[in-house]
C-alpha cells in the first residue's frame, strides 16, 4: 500500500497553484481533493475544486490509481494518531485519516492528510475558499494561479503576470518585489521595496554580478520581519524561476522543486550559481554533473 502522510497547508497551496502551459488543476489525473466534513460544512465553504465524499463511499479505483495527488481533509486533524479513536473530539479530528485508510490500496502515491484540516488552511489561504461545486475543464484551464510559496508567508516565486496582479499581491500581502526580467513592473516601480534586475532571457545573461545586490535586498527585508517578498523572472525560461535556490545544494534544490515542480534552471544560470557558491564558501561544494537541465 502507498501509505499516508501529513500535508502542510503550504504544500496543498503549492499543489493547487502549479502551472505549466495551463494550470495543472485542468489535468484529470493531477489532483483528487476530498472533503470528509459534513454536508452543511461543505456547503458553507470548502477548498477550491474539493469534492465532498460520504464516510463509506470511495471514488473510482481506476481514477485513484492514476492520480498524482490524493488529498483528504476534515475540519482540523493535526496528527496521524487521531484516526485511532471513534469517540469524542479525537473521533471528529480523525475523520480524514479513517477515510484515507480506505484509499491506500488504490493509490500509487501516499494519500495526503491536510494537517490542521480546513480550519488551518482557510485561515492561511482564505482566498482559496469557495462554495462552488462543479468546474468545467475550460474553467479550470483559465484559472488564475498564485505564485508558489517558498518560505512560509515570507518568500514567493512567480511570473510577471502574477507580480502585476493587484488582487494577488493583496491576497498574499506582498510588500516587496524582486523583478529579474527586461519588463518593468508598475505596481512597485517607485517603491524602495522594489528591485529590478534587467537581464535578457538568454544563456549568456549576466546574473552573477547582481547576486550580491539581490541577496542583500532580500536579507534586509527579512530582517524587517514584516515583509513578504515576491521573486519573479524570465531568465530561466518561460515563467520559471530558481533564484531562491542560489546556494545550489541538493537539499535546497529538491525543496524548490517540491514547491515549483517544473523549475528547470538553464546551464548558464547554474554555472553562475556555482561561481557564486565558490565565492561564498571559498571552495567548490556542489557537483552539478548530475543536474537535469
Amino acid at each position: 500500500m502507498a501509505g499516508m502522510e501529513l500535508c502542510e497547508p503550504r504544500d496543498l497551496y503549492n499543489i493547487l497553484n502549479q502551472h505549466w502551459l495551463l494550470p495543472r488543476l485542468a489535468e484529470p489525473s493531477y489532483l483528487c481533493l476530498l472533503d470528509v466534513r459534513t454536508q452543511r460544512e461543505y456547503d458553507e465553504g470548502h477548498i477550491l475544486t474539493a469534492r465532498r465524499v460520504a464516510q463509506y463511499l470511495v471514488p473510482d479505483s481506476e481514477e485513484l490509481a492514476c492520480v498524482r495527488y490524493c488529498v483528504v481533509y476534515d475540519y482540523e486533524t493535526s496528527s496521524l494518531d487521531c484516526g485511532d479513536s471513534h469517540e469524542g473530539r479525537d473521533a471528529e479530528e480523525g475523520a480524514a485519516i479513517r477515510y484515507a485508510k480506505g484509499l491506500e490500496q488504490f493509490t500509487r502515491h501516499p494519500v495526503l492528510i491536510l494537517q490542521g484540516g480546513y480550519k488551518r488552511f482557510s485561515a492561511c489561504y482564505h482566498f482559496l475558499r469557495t462554495q462552488r461545486i462543479l468546474w468545467m475543464p475550460r474553467e479550470l484551464a483559465s484559472l488564475q494561479t498564485y505564485p508558489v510559496e517558498i518560505l512560509p508567508a515570507k518568500l514567493y516565486m512567480g511570473n510577471f503576470k502574477q507580480a502585476s496582479d493587484q488582487q494577488i499581491l493583496k491576497d498574499l500581502k506582498i510588500k516587496a518585489q524582486v523583478n529579474i526580467s527586461e519588463q518593468r513592473a508598475t505596481l512597485f516601480a517607485d517603491s524602495d521595496r522594489y528591485l529590478h534586475v534587467s537581464v535578457p532571457d538568454t544563456l549568456e545573461a549576466d546574473l552573477f554580478s547582481s547576486f550580491p545586490i539581490i541577496c542583500h535586498f532580500i536579507g534586509e527585508l527579512f530582517l524587517l520581519c514584516d515583509s513578504r517578498d515576491l521573486a519573479h523572472c524570465r531568465i530561466l525560461g518561460g515563467s520559471n524561476c530558481d533564484l531562491p535556490n542560489r546556494k545550489l545544494r541538493w537539499k535546497g534544490r529538491n525543496y524548490v522543486l517540491k514547491c515549483k515542480t517544473n523549475t528547470r534552471p538553464h546551464q548558464g544560470f547554474v554555472k553562475q550559481l556555482l561561481e557564486w557558491e565558490t565565492k561564498i564558501y571559498r571552495t567548490k561544494v556542489t557537483d552539478i554533473s548530475e543536474l537535469d537541465y
